[in-house]
């Protein structure tokens, strides 16, 4: 890995003015706001120059975030042609002076041509190949990779070109129990009563109809959870209030079966407070699930990272405790080979496969390979001694690290300090 490059620093702040940072997540899922929200706290524990922080796009996942404050938030055009100019003038008119970008490279590219320091947040380093070099901001001033138990050799091909390149640990929120605690409270074969379904914010570039997804896994889910004795769960996730309402309907489900979205500090305590997690393998929150010691079942992916993900967190644990979509539906190695041409063209591939899959007549068979599946990644949990393997691997002082990487950039608060 090659060292960090000199950075281009902010213009040292004066008096006790507050410097105006940018803050961007990614339209895809609710990870980036989560990781946002993990650096926001993180800055909270610093002796810092006073910040103000304003959002650009990340429309998605400014709920998430609403805990902090941010000074108002946004939009972007759709437009790409028009990005540039439209990121010119937030930085004039709100007198940027650094950014915090997650996992949105269009946003930072047109940051940095706007001359703003920026500190590039990539939680999905191993995802990259060639085909994908263009969309990154390989100069941001400081690119944050975030540790991985594994990289393929094509990714780090691409990942040395980052001029700025540090590799940072996890980027999540900090857990207020110690562990000892934690593991102790969780109990290894303690019976599960509550759960707890993740299904992130379901919202990418591309995807024609976010409802395909929880039409075929929700519920196979919570077949599975009444099945095992669950008493009660909460679905969590993005999903819109007449759709679910019409899956718990159709389904046999727990006794006591609620839904609607969390924030990110209420999902966190939704989390520690549940006995099992069933989850589509988004990599926040299996990190912040190991973090919390929660015995974790990774769902079927909706997208390709969440292939990564689910493979990682079983090698990590030890045990095969994610459900693969049936073959007929997808299979991961194929995707997996139209990675070399860029994203894009497996995100094609899995989108078009679920959504096949949602409409057509076989839709009742999957639904009882899935719930099949679900279960007996139940049952095989109950061996799993450490559920904090992924997470340990990795480190969880990546908001930490990035906050840091900020208040680097913009140096000392007084310029005669």
């Amino acid at each position: 890995m090659p060292p960090n490059a000199v950075m281009q620093s902010a213009a040292p702040a004066t008096g006790l003015d507050p410097v105006t940072v940018a803050l961007v997540g990614a339209e895809f899922g609710w990870g980036s706001s989560g990781k946002l929200s993990a650096v926001l706290s993180a800055l909270r524990d610093r002796s810092t120059p006073p910040l103000r922080f304003v959002g650009m796009a990340s429309g998605l996942g400014r709920p998430l975030l609403a805990e902090h404050a941010v000074d108002g938030w946004y939009d972007l055009p759709d437009d790409p042609h028009l990005l540039a100019p439209a990121v010119r003038e937030f930085v004039r008119s709100q007198g940027v002076r650094a950014a915090v970008v997650v996992l949105d490279g269009a946003a930072a590219q047109a940051l940095l041509a706007a001359r703003v320091p920026t500190v590039f947040v990539d939680s999905l380093p191993f995802l990259w190949s060639e085909g994908d070099r263009a969309s990154l901001p390989l100069d941001a001033t400081v690119y944050c990779a975030q540790k991985s138990v594994g990289l393929p050799p094509e990714c780090r091909d691409v990942l040395a070109d980052a001029r700025g390149l540090r590799w940072v640990e996890a980027v999540i929120a900090r857990p207020r129990a110690s562990a000892p605690e934690r593991a102790v409270r969780r109990g290894a074969g303690r019976p599960y009563r509550k759960a707890l379904i993740s299904l992130g914010g379901l919202r990418a570039p591309n995807l024609v109809d976010p409802e395909h997804y929880p039409r075929l896994v929700v519920p196979a889910a919570l077949e599975a959870l009444a099945a095992h004795g669950i008493e009660e769960v909460h679905i969590a996730g993005n999903l819109p209030g007449d759709l679910v309402g019409r899956l718990v309907d159709s389904s046999t489900a727990p006794p006591r079966t609620t839904a609607g979205p969390l924030g990110h500090g209420a999902f966190l305590e939704r989390l520690d407070a549940c006995d099992v997690l069933l989850t589509s393998p988004g990599l926040t929150t299996l990190l912040e699930a190991g973090g919390l010691h929660v015995p974790t079942v990774c769902l079927p992916p909706q997208n390709l990272s969440q292939i990564f993900n689910g493979r990682y967190h079983g090698q990590a644990l030890g045990a095969p405790l994610r459900v693969l979509w049936p073959k007929e539906v997808l299979a991961e190695d194929e995707v997996l080979a139209l990675r070399a041409k860029g994203e894009d063209h497996a995100l094609e591939r899995i989108y078009g496969a679920i959504g096949a899959a949602a409409r057509g007549d076989d839709r009742q068979d999957i639904g009882r390979a899935l719930r099949d599946g679900v279960l007996d990644a139940l049952r095989r949990s109950a061996g799993v001694d450490r559920w904090d393997a992924l997470t340990t691997a990795v480190g969880t002082r990546g908001a930490a690290q990035v906050a840091d990487a900020l208040l680097d950039v913009l140096g000392p608060a007084d310029p005669s300090s």
